[in-house]
């Protein structure tokens, strides 16, 4: 028997297909490129991260300039500037990141990203105006920068005359006219953000289910609206004065020095509140989404943050009890102080019963805002010293002051603004960030932010002036533990310029609702499309209905991070995600 064999080839396979590309979402980011695209662009979301990039970098100068000062406390003669050196960089860092950073932070970046997707617009009520704002606000930091850096101003921020208008040798014009520009662009935001919120929210987004940061950025609005064009004409008159010879605050010319000081805190002092009560919202929004519970208080935070707005414009002379003003209007302005408190304690208050029994998970927006709330806490308490006529009289002036400016405002303003880049950079961008990285950081953040400013309490209680460049040796101690908290706090300030800026790169892509939140934000993909709904949304529920676990169309939630991790964390959650029922429908 013979066998046969062949020596043909075999058949050749067939290759595959190639594999399909998915088609390309289009989003924000990258319906269109070119830097013209971006200079030009009237969609709120690029605005949005034009200031976010403009903010950072005035952050930066303005934190080098306060590492500066800090550097030279190390030695009670002064380690590396002269006197009038001293002067032009502690006001270099005040101008800077007052006016430059932390009024236009939260509402210029976040306001105009969010508010109209957390309403369900598809864009800010005048898009040409938005970006009109953008560019105002550059032109006017610009030649707040250049002054600054350029010779520098020596007479503090509050520009007090009569040696700012009189006596001061530097670059006070440039830097008043900087500041007054920057102005409009504040006042424009405002409007734009007051007039969205009041006429472009989706159907059924009745201001009972209006979330707690347009609340508060609505408040925020009102302040700017309505004290913006006090420090426009007080500055204003100042340069006259100094440009003219005109005595309007100069006693040597018939002035009234005490009057600039009214009309710069009349619109100082709500400025405060411009800055805070943003950050305000933000936590109230990242509270309640990492406790996984309804809101507690809705209504009262909602009107809290009107009655820090109105309040607010009520108590400027508080700042000038060593001024000069009689003893009877020092009494009524120490009692609108304590009155200003009751509000934000309101906030407090419901923050904390929002948290109790929570199934709270420890996200760096969480960590921040929690950090927010204690240094928040403590820089308020702090102020009823200052308010209290008998103690201010010891305090004003002091480092104490110093401390407790910097306990609300960094530790309160700065830590809601990093708990709001948290927060929302998954949906800006598209990416996660590095969890352990941020986590780390917050608590950099914190741990510096006590060790730089309690040591100030110590030594404002001991009488030592602020602004000074020299001190009696016996506070150098606590001079370089302020310093050295100060290195540990800018740390912490530069690890998200690095791992977020990875993240761009090489971070996971985010799902459209990575934090399982439920506002409208969140119900479109990450980064958002160009008009931020394919279709309009209407709202069927309150903005925070984590117990039931839907969204504010009624949809049911994905799993919240962390929670598969531990399930006893579901207390609270009493519906598993899934379409929401008729029964179950929840009205505002």
């Amino acid at each position: 028997m013979s066998t046969t064999i062949s020596h043909e080839a075999p058949a050749p396979i067939a290759a595959p297909p190639p594999p399909e590309l998915a088609p390309l979402e289009i989003n924000y980011l990258n319906h269109s490129y070119g830097i013209w695209s971006w200079l030009l662009t009237v969609d709120h979301k690029r605005i949005g991260i034009l200031y976010l990039v403009s903010i950072s970098a005035f952050f930066i100068i303005g934190g080098a300039a306060a590492g500066l000062v800090r550097v030279n406390l190390l030695s009670p003669t002064g380690a590396i500037m002269t006197e009038d050196q001293y002067n032009r960089m502690f006001t270099a860092h005040g101008v800077v990141m007052l006016f430059l950073f932390l009024i236009p932070a939260v509402p210029a970046v976040f306001g105009n990203f969010f508010i109209p997707m957390i309403i369900g617009a598809k864009d800010l009520a005048f898009p040409k105006l938005n970006l009109a704002s953008w560019y105002v606000f550059m032109i006017g930091a610009g030649l707040a920068i250049w002054a600054v850096l350029a010779g520098g101003i020596d007479t503090g921020w509050t520009l007090y005359p009569p040696y700012s208008s009189r006596s001061s040798q530097s670059n006070v014009i440039p830097g008043v006219v900087g500041v007054f520009i920057t102005g409009f662009s504040s006042i424009m935001t405002g409007l734009n953000i007051m007039v969205t919120i009041h006429k472009m929210r989706a159907p059924g987004m009745t201001w009972g289910r209006l979330p707690l940061f347009g609340w508060a950025l609505y408040a925020t609005s009102l302040i700017q609206l309505l004290g913006t064009p006090v420090i426009a004409i007080t500055l204003t008159l100042l340069a006259v004065e100094r440009a003219a010879g005109v005595g309007i605050f100069d006693p040597a010319l018939g002035g009234d020095p005490v009057l600039f000081q009214h009309l710069f805190w009349f619109y100082s002092h709500p400025a405060v509140y411009i800055m805070i009560v943003p950050g305000m919202g933000v936590v109230s929004e990242v509270l309640t989404c990492f406790s996984r519970k309804n809101i507690f208080g809705y209504k009262a935070i909602a009107w809290s943050s009107m009655g820090i707005a109105v309040v607010g414009f009520m108590l400027w002379a508080h700042h000038m009890f060593v001024a000069g003003i009689s003893f009877y209007s020092a009494l009524l302005f120490s009692f609108l102080s304590m009155l200003v408190a009751v509000p934000s304690a309101i906030k407090v208050f419901n923050w904390t019963a929002t948290l109790y029994r929570g199934s709270i998970t420890f996200q760096a927006p969480m960590l921040f805002s929690l950090g927010f709330v204690v240094l928040f806490v403590i820089g308020g308490l702090t102020g009823l010293f200052l308010a209290t006529l008998g103690t201010d009289i010891h305090l004003h002036d002091t480092y104490f002051v110093v401390a407790h400016f910097h306990f609300v405002m960094v530790g309160g303003m700065v830590l809601g603004y990093f708990a709001a880049l948290h927060y929302w950079w998954p949906k800006m961008t598209g990416r996660m960030y590095s969890d352990w990285w941020s986590r780390v950081t917050a608590s950099i953040i914190i741990v510096g932010f006590f060790l730089t400013f309690v040591p100030q309490f110590v030594m404002g209680y001991h009488g030592l002036p602020r602004r000074y460049p020299n001190y009696p040796a016996e506070f150098q101690i606590y001079h370089v533990m302020s310093t050295a908290g100060s290195s540990i706090l800018g740390l912490g300030y530069l690890l998200p310029c690095f791992y977020l800026t990875l993240s761009l790169f090489f971070g996971q892509k985010a799902t459209a609702n990575p934090w399982s939140a439920t506002g409208l934000e969140w119900q479109t993909p990450s980064p958002p499309p160009v008009f931020n709904f394919d279709t309009t949304p209407v709202v069927v529920c309150g903005p925070y209905e984590y117990a039931i676990g839907v969204d504010q169309m009624g949809r049911g939630l994905p799993e919240a991070p962390g929670a598969s991790d531990n399930p006893a964390s579901r207390h609270g959650q009493t519906a598993a995600p899934g379409p929401m029922h008729k029964e179950t429908e929840v009205v505002g």
